[in-house]
Formats: C-alpha cells, structure tokens, sequence
C-alpha cells in the first residue's frame, strides 16, 4: 500500500510540476536607452543580451505589449525581402528578430523592429513558444548621437519610392 501511495504521489508531483512549467511566464524588457534586452523567466533573470533599435527617423514603439504571432522564417515585405529569423511580432508589423547585421547591434539601426543576433533570436523564440504567458516591455529613448545611418537618413515614403523605382520600374539598372 505504501508503494502505491507514493506512486500516486509522485505521479501528482510531475503533473503539477509539468503545469507549473506549461505556465511559466517570460518577461522580455527592452531599453532603448541602453540598447539592451533583458528576458526574466517567473521573474528570475536569464538572459542579457545587446540589440539594435530604431534609427533616427524612425521609432520602435514604447509600451508593453503580448506577442501577436510568431514566424521561425519571416522575410520582411516593405525592406527588399530582409530576412527576419525567429520572428515575435508584437505590435502591428512591429517584431523581434534575428539580424545578420551582428556588428550593428547594441546602437540604433533598424527600421523600427528589435534586432537581436541570430542565436540569441532562436533561443528567445523557443523560450517563448515553449512557455505560457509572454510580455514585452519597450521603455527608454534612442542614446543621443549613436544613429548608425544618420547621415543617410530616408522617410519610409522616400525609401518605398526609391525601392521601387531600382526594383520594381527598372530605374538604375536599364
């Protein structure tokens, strides 16, 4: 009888403790002003890792936010099919990333998205497919003077116009 009353018990034990982990909850804090992302799981810090945030002229947006969806393989459709592994789309068009641009990060450069490195793009995306609840915070501003392209800043307008004009009409390469 004793055998069987801790078997049941055990068997409760790896139930509740599947379900505590199944509901595990991920907070992902990005800082612009540091261009930094902390990832906390059940409030306990995991990770640190540098990214890269919008650029002058651009704007990653500040609030907390739930994830929307999520693509392992996402190519952007505005950016000349930028590639965008492990995708956390949080806000609109609005995502998390992996970025080839690895030597860019830590200083604003993107068009708005979070750019993390690939590696670390594809352990946040499993952390956050994997467990339950998941917030995003954004806080800060852009660091004064670390635009990586201020020089060759754009409007979305002028870069969509540009964009289609080489590409699209044949405009540079006639």
């Amino acid at each position: 009888m004793a055998s069987k009353t801790s078997l049941v018990a055990a068997t409760f034990a790896v139930l509740v403790g599947m379900t505590v982990a199944a509901s595990a909850s991920v907070q992902i804090v990005v800082n612009k002003s540091t261009q930094r992302m902390s990832v906390s799981v059940d409030g306990v810090p995991r990770y640190s890792w540098p990214v890269s945030t919008a650029r002058a002229g651009y704007r990653t947006p500040n609030g907390t936010y739930a994830p929307t969806r999520l693509e392992r393989s996402h190519y952007s459709r505005i950016y000349h099919n930028s590639p965008m592994p492990h995708s956390i789309f949080f806000h609109g068009g609005y995502a998390i990333h992996g970025s080839y641009a690895t030597s860019r990060l830590g200083g604003p450069a993107s068009h708005g998205c979070i750019r993390l490195h690939p590696s670390n793009a594809a352990t946040l995306y499993n952390l956050v497919r994997t467990h339950g609840s998941t917030r995003i915070v954004v806080t800060g501003s852009r660091p004064a003077g670390r635009s990586v392209h201020r020089a060759r800043h754009r409007s979305r307008a002028t870069h969509r116009r540009s964009y289609y004009s080489r590409y699209r009409y044949g405009g540079y390469y006639r």
